[in-house]
């Protein structure tokens, strides 16, 4: 299997490294990027780069649209070396399959992705959604160019990815920032401020950590650290009382909306 990149970003350089360092052979990767700069950091690893995307694509199994959503039309529908055997994968945030299908010939087959930012320390989470062309080989291909760097989940319809992009794909700028306002707090009680942000990070880590090893239902797991008239018990009633779950479903519902919102600014029209 051989995989070329579009886009030698950040992301791209996160998926090409736990791809090599999974075991596939830099030879059977491809990053193409106008940039010296970022072609640079894919031939630190190994990896063959081209300026030129055409070059690039020539006859690799998948390719992955790895660019900024603004250009990502612009960028499909200048290939010229593209045949329909290829697989596309697309981690351009908040471009529609819609869109994806219109730029590129008919029955291409496509996945289209919603990756998150832990990706660049392996410890992401990506969503995928396929067209009708994509078969089981291509699902499995997909997965394992995904899971380079973390975790991976099917949605059943294009719409799911919206909700994606509310919990998985900002996430983790809602936990930076209750653990923001958490350090922040434990410097306020007399904590120096790199003691009060190691336990903020520490905890927030075992915590994920707990969450992810066990089965039982998140809110069980708050159960059993909440002990009656405890200190646990004084702090979740206090964020209880001032909205924090109505806050958070407000946010992320927030976040779906403006999801949609790009996908129309972004997408055909």
């Amino acid at each position: 299997m051989t995989i070329a990149f579009i886009g030698a970003g950040n992301m791209a350089i996160s998926l090409l490294r736990g791809l090599v360092n999974n075991g596939m052979s830099a030879s059977d990767l491809t990053a193409a990027d106008p940039s010296d700069v970022q072609r640079a950091r894919a031939e630190e690893i190994g990896i063959r780069t081209e300026a030129n995307n055409n070059i690039a694509i020539s006859g690799a199994d998948i390719i992955v649209l790895a660019v900024k959503p603004q250009i990502a039309g612009q960028v499909l529908k200048s290939l010229n070396t593209l045949t329909k055997s290829q697989l596309v994968i697309s981690i351009a945030a908040g471009i529609s399959l819609d869109s994806l299908q219109s730029w590129l010939p008919s029955g291409q087959p496509i996945v289209r992705c919603m990756p998150n930012t832990p990706a660049l320390v392996g410890a992401g989470m990506t969503a995928l959604y396929a067209n009708d062309q994509v078969e089981a080989e291509h699902r499995k291909a997909a997965e394992h160019v995904l899971q380079a760097a973390g975790e991976v989940v099917w949605v059943p319809n294009e719409t799911l990815l919206d909700a994606v992009t509310a919990v998985s794909g900002s996430g983790p700028a809602y936990f930076f920032l209750l653990m923001e306002h958490m350090a922040k707090a434990g410097t306020a009680l007399g904590l120096d401020p790199e003691t009060s942000r190691t336990l903020t990070v520490q905890t927030a880590l075992g915590a994920a950590l707990m969450a992810q090893q066990s089965a039982e239902p998140l809110a069980t797991l708050r159960q059993n650290v909440t002990s009656p008239g405890g200190t646990t018990e004084a702090a979740i009633n206090t964020m209880l009382e001032h909205g924090i779950p109505a806050t958070i479903a407000s946010a992320l519902q927030a976040a779906q909306q403006r999801s949609v919102e790009l996908a129309q600014e972004f997408g055909e029209p």
